[in-house]
């Protein structure tokens, strides 16, 4: 298989697994307006939360626990250097947070109040993070509590009717992160049990109504593993491109739980608890459809927007009287950086880095990649600057190697009409043909897979930059040129009629790619069939690359650009460095005074 065949099966499968991650970006089912009304029926909360264990002892309480009521709704706010956590006292934990040093949008507006909203966390469903539900986790609704606060310290309280006492404390600390406890107590004087209880570590959902369901999902850690559940999952795609009947419902298939979040593309809520939990649960959550105002706004809003919701699951226990048992819980809400997450991770001894996706063989680059560009912010340059700067600096790196395959590549079309004549000198005897080329290829030192090399090897540093720009971030909001954010694709504007964004920086990749395959030899043997699909495969990755972030295809027509200059400058070598008329081996003819010494057997006498 010759080089441009090596190309075009790689390409074909970047292309495949890129098409599918990319295709509902492009083509989104037409949503259905959601029309906002005033006035809403607020959802009924049951005071009643029913026993589910087993039957109690003789001592114990045979009664459903009842949930105080007459306790007036309140909230507080406790607010950070860069954060705000919102306590509710329904349920008693927190129903939201908002980061203070990240808006919500972050391209260049014409109405500059839009960018002054600050990203949200944990607000799109209605219950917060630390609730603690007892029974059915999809029935149950929070219990009322009384907050109280002393310092940056937040209490919140509650009883049941049957002397079931939950107590929570909050306290922050530094690098978004707070810790929590929970402490049920049972304060009769008989025994009591206790149904099984969830413990809710918070949700995720879009930041902007443009976010896809592609980025969002959980992930967990057991042992020394990591398991990552995404969209693809609940909406059960087979393959990974085709949805059969959705699920709503993950529950986790190893335990014990060392570690639980729930993200976005670029925002985490993770929770390390002090004892590993028993179980995890996951759930799916319709969000309203965007409204008309919303659409009018942003054209590409997700048309179904999608919430998950995580939950450590306790089992069932029996409380004495006057016993109690305890949660203790480090609650990360906040963005995913790097630096941020590896410092936690190393404070807690988990690997919650991992929630920024740089897992597996490509992973290693990922990360290798992303320290590389902040340092290289660290020393002033922007990070569209710094993207450009580590493209030159990898092109350097593989230059004698892609110079070689280059070269090889010169000579082997060179040489092209010796092996056009050997392979119909052997055409009827397919095996002694090849053979003869290969003696032929390497007596002109030259190699049939010498161009596949440099790009073999440079598969994974695509993919590590692929999987840096998706989660990086810091990305987020950077600008370079004409480019707002880097994190998002360069949409300059709206095309009029066809109501598809103009993106500038796919078409220049598309257009240096082009020039690229204009410029390179076509390969001995290639069919014309195959060197159309090479001459064409440019355009085909500008429609899959279209709706990527901006930083991709930024980083893709650099790497063209320096392809061609490379390529232009081997072109202008000495005519030394490839075959010459005088040097190249001559095909012999038959009755010619070479042509026993090269294709007669050996011993045979020359015919006069």
């Amino acid at each position: 298989m010759d080089r441009k065949s090596v190309a075009i099966l790689i390409f074909s499968i970047l292309g495949m697994v890129i098409w599918y991650k990319s295709i509902n970006q492009m083509y989104p089912p037409k949503p259905t307006p959601q029309t906002v009304t005033e006035n809403q029926e607020a959802p009924s909360v049951n005071p009643t939360l029913m026993e589910t264990a087993g039957s109690p002892g003789e001592q114990e309480s045979n009664t459903p626990l009842t949930a105080p009521v007459g306790v007036e709704a309140s909230a507080r706010i406790l607010e950070m250097e860069s954060l705000d956590y919102n306590f509710t006292s329904l349920g008693g934990g927190i129903e939201s947070i908002l980061l203070r040093d990240f808006n919500v949008t972050t391209r260049r507006e014409e109405d500059d109040s839009t960018t002054e909203e600050k990203v949200q966390l944990n607000h799109h469903l209605e219950i917060p993070a630390m609730s603690v539900l007892f029974g059915s986790l999809e029935a149950a609704s929070p219990m009322p509590y009384q907050l109280s606060q002393q310092g940056d310290q937040i209490m919140a309280t509650t009883q049941t009717e049957e002397g079931l006492r939950v107590t929570k404390t909050f306290t922050p600390t530094t690098n978004y992160v707070i810790q929590a406890s929970i402490r049920i107590e049972n304060t009769s004087k008989q025994g009591m049990n206790v149904p099984e209880h969830y413990v809710v570590t918070g949700s995720t959902g879009p930041t902007t109504p443009e976010d896809k369901d592609l980025y969002m999902g959980l992930r967990y850690g057991y042992e020394d593993e990591v398991e990552e559940v995404k969209e693809g999952w609940f909406a059960n795609r087979t393959l990974g491109c085709f949805p059969g009947t959705p699920r709503t419902t993950y529950a986790s298939e190893y335990d014990p739980i060392r570690w639980a979040s729930v993200d976005n593309q670029y925002f985490a809520m993770i929770t390390i608890p002090e004892k590993p939990a028993p179980a995890l649960v996951t759930q799916q959550k319709a969000l309203p459809a965007p409204s008309v105002e919303t659409l009018q706004k942003h054209p590409n809003a997700n048309p179904n927007p999608k919430a998950y919701l995580n939950a450590f699951v306790y089992p069932a226990t029996t409380l004495g009287a006057n016993q109690n048992v305890e949660y203790h819980y480090t609650l990360f809400t906040g963005p995913k950086e790097y630096n941020t997450l590896r410092s936690l991770g190393k404070q807690t001894n988990e690997g919650v880095d991992a929630v920024m996706g740089f897992t597996g063989f490509f992973g290693v680059f990922a990360e290798g990649l992303l320290l590389a560009m902040n340092k290289l912010v660290d020393w002033g340059l922007s990070y569209g600057w710094a993207i450009v700067a580590i493209t030159v600096i990898i092109k350097i790196l593989f230059w004698p190697l892609t110079q070689a395959s280059t070269r090889s590549m010169k000579r082997m079309s060179a040489l092209q009409p010796q092996m056009k004549a050997i392979q119909d000198k052997y055409k009827e005897d397919p095996q002694k043909m090849n053979r003869k080329l290969m003696e032929f290829m390497r007596e002109n030192k030259v190699s049939p897979l010498g161009g596949c090399l440099p790009i073999l090897l440079q598969l994974p540093v695509f993919f590590g930059f692929y999987s840096m720009l998706q989660s990086a971030i810091e990305l987020r909001g950077a600008s370079f040129l004409w480019t707002s954010d880097l994190s998002q694709p360069d949409t300059l504007f709206i095309i009029p009629g066809l109501e598809i964004p103009f993106n500038l920086w796919p078409l220049l990749m598309g257009a240096a790619q082009l020039w690229q395959t204009s410029m390179t030899p076509p390969s001995p043997g290639m069919d014309p069939a195959q060197q159309k699909i090479m001459r064409y495969m440019p355009l085909m990755f500008v429609f899959i690359l279209y709706n990527f972030s901006a930083g991709l295809a930024l980083y893709w027509t650099v790497q063209n650009l320096l392809s061609i200059v490379q390529m232009k400058l081997i072109r202008n070598e000495t005519a030394g460095s490839t075959p010459t008329p005088t040097d190249q081996p001559k095909t012999p003819h038959k009755g010619s005074p070479d042509w026993g010494q090269s294709y007669r057997k050996p011993n045979k006498k020359k015919n006069p």
